[in-house]
């Protein structure tokens, strides 16, 4: 069984604008590199990672760097380790620990900031103005 722990090393986080301005709509951008596989020893795996987030406009940018820890049986981490030598995509329980922790941390980074979340927040539709139509009958 794989079990992934996530270390964060550094947070950067930069709010561009004034305080005082209000923030036009943004558009939000992430990138997750996993910069490599380190084979540390035969159940562990090491994954240094940089997970960005950047804003358009330029609003604010906050940065997020680690490494993961993989650990598991001899067979599973060899397999993951050649299989990434071999220029394959990284299993998704790694890739998905990672960008779990880094979305977690740079969430509450953003509420300090006082600037969007990194997440899409639900959007309620507007309500529809329904027009009083004519009776389809008249008696």
């Amino acid at each position: 069984m794989i079990r992934v722990n996530v270390f964060v090393h550094q947070l950067s986080a930069e709010r561009f604008r004034d305080i005082r301005k209000p923030l036009p709509p943004v558009k939000v951008a992430t990138n997750l590199n996993v910069v490599g596989i380190e084979r540390k020893s035969d159940r562990l795996l090491e994954a240094p990672f940089v997970f960005t987030i950047n804003y358009a406009p330029a609003v604010a940018q906050i940065s997020v760097k680690g490494k993961a820890h993989v650990t598991g049986s001899k067979e599973e981490l060899k397999k993951m380790h050649t299989s990434h030598k071999e220029k394959q995509p990284l299993p998704p329980i790694i890739v998905q620990s990672i960008s779990n922790r880094a979305f977690l941390e740079s969430i509450l980074i953003s509420r300090t900031l006082n600037i969007p979340p990194p997440i899409p927040l639900p959007q309620i539709p507007p309500m529809k103005k329904k027009k009083l139509s004519e009776p389809s009958y008249r008696a």
